[in-house]
C-alpha cells in the first residue's frame, strides 16, 4: 500500500458524485464500509472489521471482502466518465490470496483500460491492522459497461 497524502484528488464534483452514489448503495451502508480516497481513476473503500462481516473463523467473509473490491473498481472507472454516465460491472474474477483479517479492510480500485464502452480495473484488498501495515488479501480484475444515468 502506498502512501494516500501523495494521490491526486478528483475534482470536486466527480467526488461530490461518486460519493453521493456511493451513500445511496444500501449494501456498502449495510456492510459499514466508506470512502477514503476518490481520485482520476482510482478509489479507496475501507470495511471496519467487526463480527457483523465475518464469517465462521473470525476473518472478514470472501462476499464482504468482493463486495467492496467490486464498488472500488466501479467507482474509479466512474470519476473517468461524464456526469450523464454510470456504470455496471459486467464481470470480476477475484483471488483471496490470505485470510482477510486485520482491523479494517481497505480495497483499491485502479482504471487500467478506460474506454467508451468497456473499463478495465484492477482490484485489491488489504487487511490493514491497527498499527497501519497491511497485507494483500485479494486481488482480481473487473469489466465496466458504461451506462447512462437512470434520469431522477
Amino acid at each position: 500500500m502506498e502512501d494516500r497524502t501523495q494521490q491526486e484528488q478528483a475534482s470536486p464534483a466527480v467526488r461530490a458524485r461518486v460519493q453521493g452514489s456511493f451513500d445511496s448503495q444500501g449494501l456498502m451502508a449495510h456492510l459499514g464500509a466508506h470512502l477514503t480516497h476518490i481520485g482520476p481513476g482510482r478509489v479507496h473503500i475501507v470495511l471496519p472489521a467487526r463480527p457483523e462481516v465475518t464469517q465462521q473463523h473470525g476473518y472478514v467473509h470472501a462476499g464482504a471482502t468482493s463486495a467492496i473490491a467490486d464498488s472500488a473498481g466501479g467507482y474509479a472507472a466512474l470519476t473517468l466518465l461524464d456526469e450523464e454516465s454510470d456504470v455496471l460491472t459486467v464481470e470480476y474474477k477475484i483471488n483471496l490470496l490470505a485470510p482477510a483479517a486485520g482491523d479494517h479492510l481497505e480495497a483499491i480500485g485502479t482504471v487500467l483500460k478506460p474506454g467508451r464502452t468497456l473499463t478495465v480495473c484492477r482490484l485489491e484488498v488489504y487487511g490493514v491492522q491497527s498499527d497501519g501495515s497491511g497485507k494483500l488479501v485479494a486481488n482480481g480484475q473487473q469489466t465496466l459497461i458504461r451506462a447512462n444515468r437512470p434520469a431522477e
